[in-house]
């Protein structure tokens, strides 16, 4: 069986660091043989405030029929002002989608976090922004959440990674994702 895992974050910005971050955490279940599928800032740019003035029956019908097929997710976001951006928030409200499914919302999966800003108050804030989040959509942040630091230069402009420390974090919860995920796959339940 092939695992799906979604990976959900960015900000307005091409090539930003909290989208490159969370391209290389997808790298494990790449290497794992996983369908991974990313809506990066350019798609959550695009998506109509949930429910608002200008969504429609069909906005945001990937991001939720992707989500709702998936094993995993990895969620990127910016910290702006001490929390989650609006971007990446609008984007989880379009999951109240899946609140009637018979597996609703982020029920049994695995969600990896990763918070970027200049300081760290704001990753950190951001953080733990996203981690009720998940929780309250019923889903399982993995142990470790990734906080990185934009101050310093993180990324290649090809999307390496060229610090150790970034490097190992963002490698790790990407492994702590497609594990869990292959577990609650094979009927392994941590509850």
């Amino acid at each position: 069986m092939t695992l799906r895992i979604v990976a959900i974050g960015g900000t307005v910005y091409p090539g930003s660091t909290t989208e490159m971050a969370l391209r290389y955490a997808a790298r494990p279940s790449i290497e794992a043989g996983a369908e991974v599928t990313v809506f990066g800032g350019e798609y959550l740019g695009a998506l109509p405030h949930y429910r608002g003035t200008g969504h429609g029956e069909t906005s945001g019908t990937e991001l939720v029929e992707a989500v709702r097929s998936a094993d995993g997710l990895i969620v990127a976001a910016p910290g702006y002002h001490g929390t989650i951006s609006g971007l990446v928030k609008n984007a989880l409200d379009y999951l109240e989608d899946l609140s009637k499914d018979e597996r609703p919302y982020l029920h049994e999966r695995p969600v990896g976090l990763i918070a970027t800003a200049y300081g760290d108050q704001a990753a950190m804030g951001t953080l733990l922004t996203m981690r009720g989040i998940v929780h309250a959509l019923r889903g399982w942040p993995t142990p470790l959440g990734v906080t990185l630091r934009t101050a310093e230069q993180l990324f290649s402009t090809d999307g390496e990674c060229i610090d150790d420390r970034a490097r190992e974090q963002l490698r790790l919860v990407g492994e702590q994702v497609i594990s869990a995920a292959g577990k609650f796959a094979a009927g392994s339940n941590y509850a």
